[in-house]
């Protein structure tokens, strides 16, 4: 079952809350912070930017296979959050998530190096790009960690952000997405979200299940006393054996 976890949580940015639990071997005579904390604060806004939008939308589109995404919205990170950079016809939405997009205990939770290319079904879109959104708007806007976490529990306490509807999920299938610093942990998988409460429902994380599972990665750590405030939301997700291009993928297990 933690090798299953660990899996999910490197694997989609799924970078999962459990991820910020000493995984890594340190040193007991000689710690060293900058390693358990690679990325302290906030990195200059313009290193989260892709500097060529073309580069951008395309990378956004190849989170899913062409016969979904060509015809999906896509949105590009601008200076002051997420701009909608082409209007979709079919209610998917496709976007390139930054490391903030990941859980407020994660290590890398700065690290301006992270492209995860996402494309959401109408269903998760609704209910997840306001997060996109809202995160990515504070993060540029050089807000903290803890001013951002407040501000996602406000915004569901004052119901400002959607519920998840039955039937959400998303394709991350892209060969050229950056997920962690971790090694080579990129894998093609899709994701469904839902309210279900028990993992075990799906058959989640047990022996020979394809299906991994856990808390969704957006909302704040189980320890963390405004946690209560916020939707109890699971993340499945399947690993698949090609990108969204068709050629064949290795299957990591790491």
């Amino acid at each position: 079952m933690q090798k299953a976890k660990r899996v999910i949580e490197l694997m989609s940015l799924v970078l999962l809350a459990t991820l910020a639990a000493p995984q890594q071997a340190m040193s007991q005579d000689a710690p060293k912070p900058a390693a358990a904390e690679p990325y302290p604060k906030i990195a200059p806004i313009e290193q989260y930017l892709m500097a060529d939008r073309d580069a951008e939308i395309a990378l956004a589109r190849s989170a899913a296979p062409a016969s979904i995404s060509r015809d999906a919205t896509v949105l590009v990170l601008g200076r002051k959050g997420y701009e909608t950079a082409v209007e979709g016809k079919n209610g998917f939405v496709c976007v390139v998530a930054r490391s903030w997009t990941g859980p407020f205990d994660w290590p890398e939770f700065w690290n301006p190096k992270i492209r995860a290319a996402d494309c959401l079904n109408p269903q998760a879109a609704r209910a997840i790009v306001p997060i996109y959104r809202l995160r990515a708007t504070l993060a540029m806007a050089g807000r903290s960690k803890a001013e951002i976490l407040s501000a996602v529990v406000t915004a569901y306490k004052n119901k400002q952000l959607p519920a998840l509807e039955g039937g959400a999920m998303d394709y991350m299938m892209s060969k050229s997405s950056y997920l962690t610093d971790e090694g080579d942990h990129n894998m093609p998988h899709v994701m469904f979200d839902t309210q279900v409460k028990d993992a075990q429902d799906w058959g989640a994380n047990l022996e020979g299940s394809p299906v991994m599972g856990g808390p969704y990665w957006f909302l704040a750590p189980e320890k963390h006393a405004e946690a209560k405030a916020l939707p109890n939301i699971l993340v499945f997700l399947v690993g698949v054996g090609h990108w969204s291009d068709g050629t064949p993928a290795e299957m990591h297990a790491h």
